[in-house]
């Protein structure tokens, strides 16, 4: 089974848990770490440690954080030689929308290049371009679904 954590500093984390919820329903397999918020003096190791006390020798474990070279990115490469795992910094929601319909054994490394690549599309500057009668239309040229 595949098991993701995603951290982040704030509640960047458990806000894109709430809106991939809206898009996808239920996420059981995403767990998310909302660090350095007011009342909360759990750490991300802590947090990581109960994480990966669920963990199933076969499960693959897809680690995600908000900013790559952050603390808590730095904390979740510590758990980097544990088995089957992965970690992936400065995720969007584009990237957790691909990955969260993937199957363990579909996540390879090539897999994971090419979603890491594809949710890169998705940061982009969005022009306003007028139409002939005056009124504007966006650049967009499909939609994501």
């Amino acid at each position: 089974m595949l098991k993701i954590f995603l951290a982040s500093h704030g509640h960047l984390a458990s806000g894109m848990k709430s809106s991939l919820e809206i898009l996808m329903g239920p996420t059981h397999n995403l767990t998310v770490f909302d660090a350095y918020t007011q009342g909360n003096d759990e750490s991300v190791s802590n947090k990581l440690d109960q994480f990966y006390k669920e963990v199933k020798p076969d499960d693959t474990v897809l680690l995600c954080s908000d900013l790559y070279g952050g603390s808590v990115n730095n904390e979740m490469y510590r758990y980097l030689d544990r088995p089957n795992t992965k970690l992936v910094a400065g995720i969007n929601l584009a990237f957790l929308l691909e990955v969260l319909n993937e199957s363990a054994d579909r996540l390879t490394d090539d897999r994971l290049k090419e979603i890491i690549a594809n949710s890169r599309k998705f940061l982009m500057r969005v022009d306003c371009v007028p139409s002939s009668n005056g009124s504007s239309v966006n650049n967009l040229t499909e939609d994501f679904f």
